[in-house]
């Protein structure tokens, strides 16, 4: 049984716990929230995680492991400090890494508290076949994500671009993964993942289109070296409560969890 505290439950944390709560192997003893949210998450907590605490620090014992599902913030005010005590980590938020200092710090914070720092695939594939193949040598990684034109507004790409008025799929932004993940933050988790996975944040490149005739979010990966080509097109449904995520990010959640008290592992 390993003994979970998770961090957040918004949607894709409350996705979760519905996805989890009959998992024999996982129990969830904690959640961390705002002090505004308690109220509502002790409520949910009733039903999908009986017995769990509800609060804003993570308990001083008893924990196994730290899911976060919250955002940057909840990385830097609890994760890193898990890590330091020796509770390994699984992170939703990837593309937080992309940002200030984040990601040494995080490898930092688990070398000293031997602990490991587990990053979801999320809402893309072939992160596997990837990782792989960097082992081998990479030699060009292209992720290219294709979002309906509205669903850019609110970024950067609003101020370039009439997002209403496109007729045609408009590339937004094409450069580095940094560069992307920090001008385009709430698109930032799939490219920080990829680049992660292959060639890093500066090397992976990231080409943004707003399409006015599509209907999902589409990703797509082009990636050659030594092993050969890889050329991977996934369209994502959302998650029924929050249009903005992908549901296959909360089931790369469950799965890692899987993994991580799984017999039989792949």
């Amino acid at each position: 049984m390993l003994s979970i505290a998770l961090i957040g439950c918004g949607a894709i944390g409350e996705s979760l716990l519905k996805s989890i709560r009959y998992d024999n192997h996982l129990q969830v003893a904690a959640i961390v929230v705002s002090k505004r949210s308690i109220d509502r998450v002790a409520r949910l907590a009733e039903t999908l995680a009986p017995g769990a605490s509800v609060s804003e620090n993570i308990p001083d014992s008893g924990i196994d492991l730290v899911v976060e599902a919250a955002g940057h913030r909840a990385i830097e005010a609890h994760v890193l400090p898990a890590l330091k005590r020796g509770i390994s980590a699984v992170i939703a938020s990837v593309g937080a890494l992309a940002m200030d200092d984040l990601a040494p710090r995080l490898e930092t914070a688990a070398t000293n508290g031997r602990s490991q720092v587990h990053l979801i695939a999320g809402a893309v594939g072939a992160i596997d076949a990837i990782a792989a193949a960097k082992i081998g040598g990479l030699d060009k990684v292209l992720y290219t994500g294709k979002k309906p034109a509205l669903a850019w507004q609110g970024t950067p790409a609003e101020l370039q671009f009439n997002l209403a008025t496109l007729t045609e799929a408009t590339v937004v932004f094409e450069g580095s993964a940094r560069d992307a993940a920090q001008r385009f933050p709430k698109n930032a988790n799939v490219a920080a993942t990829i680049a992660l996975a292959s060639l890093g944040l500066d090397a992976t490149t990231v080409r943004l289109i707003a399409d006015p005739k599509a209907s999902t979010n589409i990703h797509t990966i082009d990636a050659s070296g030594a092993f050969g080509e890889l050329n991977l097109t996934l369209s994502n449904r959302p998650l029924s409560d929050n249009p903005k995520t992908s549901a296959l990010t909360v089931y790369s959640m469950v799965r890692t969890l899987q993994n991580l008290t799984g017999t039989l592992v792949i």
